[in-house]
This record gives structure tokens, sequence and C-alpha cells, in this order.
């Protein structure tokens, strides 16, 4: 069978990609585990002391982490990272095209994404208490890419070959999802500390909603550019900027939830759990248009590689 030198080249970068993949996914479950581990820590321990008249007694004393737990969970994220994108660069070099083509890289590079903003964030907000979501999210959508989608390389199909502005398009819709998952961890602990400071490893209710709002201002113009530069590049391929494609009207519910969001907070004065609730309900429609529509929905925009 003949083998052209190019694919012949490409064989060692592709492996490089997926052995780096597979560092970076048992990192991220050591990274879920530390995070996680950082709230969850018993803060009671007890132990056994003898009363002057010889009895034992069990005494309760207040239980903090380990003073390495924190730095090593930090560390890790970085290494991950790290990882991550040296993997991206190898599948990179061994496409010559960027690394989100299909579901499989495309999953890989939201995880990537996903990380980097939360690094970003911590080191702003001094906070790590949103990795205890965040990074469990990373891992399942790794998970997800190993067990469903073909790691193999393959063609492009003529729509996203030497495209410029789908490039861009869809990087700018990997990085707004990525800087709006910071924005769901924060509201998911909003609700575990239901508005209250009933967790106090856990930051207030106050810093999670400014968090979670930064977050949300970071991510929307990123998603409203993904979504302009999706109906010039959908102009350029079909003839028309707007079609209601099952991508496109998805797209676009996800992107009037958050202005909403924005609205409402900016305007209407919403707090709280109204706030965090509609947080949750557009990263499910992120979720929504991510899987949903791009495996069991039919459009011009199955570019699955499933």
């Amino acid at each position: 069978m003949y083998t052209s030198h190019t694919a012949t080249r490409s064989q060692p970068l592709e492996a490089l990609a997926y052995n780096t993949f597979i560092i970076a996914f048992v990192l991220a479950l050591a990274a879920s585990a530390l995070y996680l581990a950082l709230p969850l820590w018993p803060r009671v321990s007890y132990r056994a002391a003898e009363t002057t008249a010889g009895t034992s007694m069990t005494i309760a004393s207040r239980s903090e982490p380990p003073a390495f737990l924190a730095p090593a969970a930090t560390a890790t994220s970085l290494l991950m990272l790290l990882v991550l994108t040296l993997s991206l660069a190898f599948r990179w070099a061994a496409t010559k095209h960027p690394p989100y083509a299909n579901m499989y890289e495309y999953t890989i590079a939201l995880g990537w994404g996903s990380t980097l903003f939360y690094v970003i964030f911590e080191r702003a907000f001094s906070q790590r208490s949103v990795g205890a979501v965040v990074f469990p999210g990373v891992t399942a959508l790794f998970a997800i890419s190993l067990i469903f989608f073909p790691p193999e390389i393959t063609p492009l199909i003529p729509a996203l070959q030497a495209n410029r502005i789908l490039a861009i398009h869809v990087g700018m819709m990997m990085m707004s999802y990525s800087a709006l998952s910071v924005s769901f961890g924060a509201a998911v602990l909003y609700f575990v500390q239901d508005g209250k400071r009933r967790f106090a490893r856990l930051p207030s209710a106050a810093r999670l909603e400014e968090i979670a709002h930064t977050s949300v201002l970071v991510g929307f113009p990123m998603l409203a550019l993904g979504v302009a530069l999706g109906a010039w590049w959908a102009n350029d391929a079909w003839g028309r900027y707007w079609g209601w494609d099952p991508k496109e009207t998805s797209a676009l519910v996800t992107w009037l939830i958050y202005a909403g969001y924005l609205h409402a907070r900016g305007l209407r004065g919403w707090r709280g759990k109204r706030s965090a609730g509609l947080l949750i309900v557009g990263y499910a429609a992120v979720l929504f248009t991510y899987f949903a529509v791009n495996l069991w929905v039919s459009g011009l925009h199955s570019y699955a590689g499933v």
C-alpha cells in the first residue's frame, strides 16, 4: 500500500500527541483529587487520650488540610496545562491545521482552554475552590474523548480546508466556552454555599458571584465574536449569513442566555440564586450545542468525525 512521505513523517508526531494527552489525562485525575480534597478535608479529627485517672477518652480537635495540598494542586494544574499545550502542538504539527477540526481534537482543546482560564482566574482571585468543579469536568471531557472519539488523523472535508475565517471562528468559540466554564464552576459552588457562608473553606457567596461575573465578561465577547465570524464564514461557504441551521440556532440561544444574564445583573440588579441559575442554564446550553447538536442533530455543521 502506498504511503506518502508526509503521512509517514506525521506518525511519530501523532503518537507524541496521543501519549502526551494520556499523561495530561492522568494529571487531570490527580488535579481533580487534589482540588476536591481542599474543601472536603475533614474539619474535625479525633484522637485517643488518657486522663489523669488512667481512663481513655476521645478528644476532637480542629483539622486543616496538609500544608502541601494547596501548592500541589496548583503545581499539578500548571503541569497539566504545559503537557496539554505540548499535546496540541504535536497534533497541530502532525495534521498541519489547528487541532480542533473534529470532536476528538476539539474536546481536548476545550479541556486545555478550560484549564488555561482556570489557572488565570486562580491567580487573579487567589482562590482554588472553583478547581473542585472545573477539573472533574475537564477529566470527564477527556474520558469522553478517549472512549468515544477516534484519535486517528483523517483528511479534512473540503469545507474545512484552508479557511482562516473558519479556523478563527472555531477557535474563538472554543475559547469562549472555556472561559465560561469558570462561571459555571463558581455558580455551582454558589448553590453549595446556598448564598450563605455554609462552608468556611469555600469563598463567600459574594466572591463566587464576582468570579462568575468576571468570567462571563471575558467569555461573552468572545462568544459574540465567534458567532459573528461563523456568519461571515457561512456567507463564504453557503452564500448566506444565517440559515437557522441547528448549530447556528443553538449557538444563538446560548448567546441570548448569557446576554440575558448580563442584562438581568446590570439593569435589573439580579444577584444570588437567580443569576447563578442562569449561568448553569447557560453552560447547559454550551454543552448541548457542543455534544447534542454535533453528534445527534444533522445539519451543515456535522463535522464530528465519529
